[in-house]
């Protein structure tokens, strides 16, 4: 009995193993020969993926929670100064796109924030319990303060963006 287990399982791994081998053989017909005197064309490598133009690359997220009524928003700011701002789950609520001179406030002021070398978060002392947080993703780094507790340059950063009101 133990025999024919043994041959039972030997044919079965023999068979995997032919399946998984001819699996890797090459599908299709074999290239055709290249004639006498001619050369193969070259085959260039595959290109790494495109960038993003600037319109998709984001530039900016900014989240406000809180307040009275709790809510929260996040405005996506793109690096061409399109913007969305979102309410709860994700849900639309406006679009738009800052002038040249408005992007460029906004690019200057986030470039003097200095996002690297600002605190990770900045809290109220004491806390403002109906206050708004504000969270912001800019250039790899995320910082995040009480609205009443914003280093100067993050406010210089939120005066320069459109407001977080959906109307």
């Amino acid at each position: 009995m133990r025999a024919k287990r043994a041959a039972g399982a030997a044919a079965v791994a023999a068979l995997l193993a032919a399946v998984s081998l001819a699996g890797c053989g090459h599908a299709g017909p074999p290239p055709a020969p290249t004639p006498a005197g001619a050369t193969a064309p070259a085959t260039s490598p595959p290109s790494a993926a495109p960038t993003p133009p600037p319109s998709t690359e984001r530039l900016l997220r900014v989240t406000r929670s809180g307040g009275f009524a709790g809510r929260t928003r996040t405005l996506l700011v793109n690096g061409d100064g399109s913007w969305t701002l979102l309410g709860e789950q994700d849900k639309e609520l406006r679009t738009g796109r800052l002038d040249a001179a408005r992007l460029e406030d906004l690019r200057t002021a986030l470039r003097a924030a200095d996002f690297p070398h600002l605190p990770r978060t900045t809290a109220a002392d004491p806390p403002v319990y109906d206050g708004f947080r504000y969270s912001f993703v800019h250039g790899g780094s995320e910082v995040s303060a009480d609205g009443t507790a914003l280093p100067p340059a993050l406010s210089r950063v939120l005066e320069a963006l459109p407001g977080f009101d959906a109307a």
